[in-house]
């Protein structure tokens, strides 16, 4: 098994965790704790099939975006069960910088990550679609 490839079964969360708590300041670690702990734990029970993953606005109200690229990382890492995720920001015109965590090899091709941007603008048309259809017929738009 490659090195990067640990088993899923929370092993390289573990290291990963590790190696976080050495980098970062106490206060920064804690707090990534509140954000990933209630996630890891649903992770566990559920499998991570089951476990709705966004980081909303409630619960990432006020804390740093450092902090919330990181626990994208590790959640990541607890679905994958690699060692090797990257954050990317995209550049999508219709919706601003949008961050996606992807593995390595995806993160340093271009091609890879223009597809990706490509789907996410479809995605938006067609929710901006299906949210105007929704507004006309007075069906709720907050979907």
């Amino acid at each position: 098994m490659n090195e990067d490839e640990l088993s899923p079964n929370g092993r390289a969360v573990e290291v990963y965790l590790d190696l976080l708590r050495i980098r970062m300041p106490e206060e920064d670690y804690e707090l990534l704790h509140t954000v990933v702990d209630p996630v890891l734990r649903a992770i566990d029970e559920q499998g991570p099939a089951t476990v709705d993953f966004p980081l909303d606005a409630a619960q990432a109200q006020g804390v740093p975006q450092e902090i919330r690229d990181e626990a994208a990382l590790v959640i990541a890492t607890a679905v994958t069960g690699r060692l090797d995720n990257e954050l990317v920001v995209l550049d999508i015109d219709e919706t601003g910088p949008v961050r996606v965590v992807t593995d390595a090899a995806t993160a340093s091709d271009p091609a890879r990550l223009t597809e990706i941007a490509d789907y996410i603008r479809d995605r938006h048309r067609e929710t901006e679609e299906l949210r105007q259809i929704a507004e006309v017929s007075d069906l709720p738009t907050d979907f």
